[in-house]
């Protein structure tokens, strides 16, 4: 009897033992991907004219892509990196999240939750399949309108909504 619970329990551990290994997984923004996007809109804002950084952020925040332009300003990597983590991290356009902050004095908490975070236009989440995986900053440009524009060559070159 108790050879045969021995044997049992043998032919049962590997069943349990892989149902308790089990991980979760997640998409993500494979570099691949991330180059072609921050080089899409570098391109876009440059063939206009603009001089801007580039930037992509994993969804954990971590920055997977940062391109400057010759001639950029010193300012522009910051600001491309701020956009991208804002938006990887809130899952929103940063153009957005500024109006919703001015639109009602409460919200204005959400400039100081991550010294990282940079609220002014030029900033989309990435995503697929309605998946955040990423975020997309461009800053340098004359206005938030025309790094916005550029950030949106860069998911469409991709696929990304």
């Amino acid at each position: 009897m108790i050879r045969t619970l021995s044997i049992a329990a043998l032919l049962c551990a590997p069943i349990v033992a892989s149902a308790a290994t089990a991980l979760p997984s997640a998409p993500y923004l494979p570099l691949e991907l991330a180059t072609k996007a921050a080089q899409t809109a570098l391109q876009t804002c440059s063939d206009q004219g603009y001089n801007v950084s580039v930037a992509i952020v994993a969804r954990d925040g971590s920055t997977k892509v940062l391109l400057k332009a010759d001639n950029a300003g010193p300012h522009t990597a910051s600001s491309a990196q701020g956009k991208a983590f804002t938006s990887a991290a809130m899952g929103r356009d940063t153009a957005g999240l500024a109006n919703f902050i001015a639109s009602e004095p409460a919200n204005n908490g959400l400039r100081d939750m991550d010294s990282r975070m940079v609220i002014q236009a030029g900033g989309l989440p990435i995503k697929f399949d309605k998946a955040l995986v990423a975020g997309i900053g461009v800053g340098g440009a004359p206005s938030g309108d025309i790094d916005t524009s550029c950030a949106a060559a860069g998911l469409k070159a991709i696929g990304a909504a």
